[in-house]
């Protein structure tokens, strides 16, 4: 699956958004290992903290399918409807990402792809807790 494609599936996953309070609508799109193809929108709650991310909607459906492996993730964000401006995953997702993706996962916006390592250098994992 080409960059252009994930981002793509990220945009049409951003189309289900749940966000009546901060109107910022969220895809993702995270390609498994085994070439699956998971999605996830942001899904907002008036108590804000409850609030989920696009990131971490995709992750978790991943998971509970049995998927844990994967390749690439592909992030769009938009107020607006203009994808085109890259919208980079929050500390939170990055976090939670790490827990099933090496520093050399591929995070995709929209103005080129990075490392997780280049988000998120000194990842907390299960190391510190050994």
């Amino acid at each position: 699956m080409t960059d252009r494609e994930l981002l793509a599936a990220a945009e049409k996953a951003a189309g289900n958004s749940y966000s009546p309070y901060s109107h910022f609508r969220v895809g993702a799109a995270l390609l498994s290992a085994d070439g699956r193809l998971f999605t996830g929108c942001n899904i907002e709650n008036s108590s804000y903290s409850l609030t989920n991310c696009a990131e971490r909607t995709a992750l978790f459906k991943a998971v509970s399918e049995g998927v844990t492996e994967f390749k690439a993730i592909a992030i769009v964000g938009s107020a607006d409807g203009d994808f085109s401006r890259p919208c980079q995953p929050c500390g939170a997702c990055l976090q939670v990402l790490s827990e099933f993706c090496g520093d050399d996962m591929m995070i995709i916006l929209s103005n080129g792809w990075f490392r997780l390592s280049d988000f998120l250098p000194m990842r907390f994992s299960a190391d510190n807790i050994r």
